[in-house]
């Protein structure tokens, strides 16, 4: 049987790196090589990592991101589009950056895993959340 695979949405990987919420425990029961961000999430943690003015946690995020699986967008681009018109139509549209994240699950056939599932119960894919408060 093929093991799930997960994709680790932002807000799970200021967690793990904050050492918050026993993210790493899950990540660890799960095994890392069975994790993956999104290019889109690279941007969000390198923004963040710049933004704090913390040389430290430009680093940390560059070590993460040097250690994990990494998935392009650009194959998520046309479910990207889709999505985006259906919840147009629907009149509830979702943040351009969480649409991609999920679209690359959708099309890689992952599990998100997020603390923001209200941003992706309105898409096609399966949700996890790890956080425990």
């Amino acid at each position: 049987m093929k093991r799930p695979r997960y994709l680790l949405d932002t807000c799970i990987c200021v967690f793990l790196m904050r050492d918050k919420f026993n993210i790493r425990s899950r990540i660890g029961n799960v095994g890392l090589k069975n994790c993956c961000i999104s290019e889109i999430t690279v941007a969000e943690l390198l923004y963040g990592a710049i933004l704090s003015k913390d040389e430290n946690n430009i680093k940390l995020t560059k070590d993460f991101c040097d250690n994990i699986e990494i998935i392009p967008i650009f194959d998520s681009l046309m479910e990207f589009a889709r999505q985006k018109v259906k919840l147009r139509k629907e009149g509830m549209p979702i943040d351009d950056f969480d649409l991609l994240i999920a679209c690359g699950a959708i099309v890689n056939d992952l599990i998100v895993v997020t603390d923001n599932t209200k941003h992706f119960e309105r898409l096609p894919v399966k949700l996890q959340n790890w956080v425990k408060r």
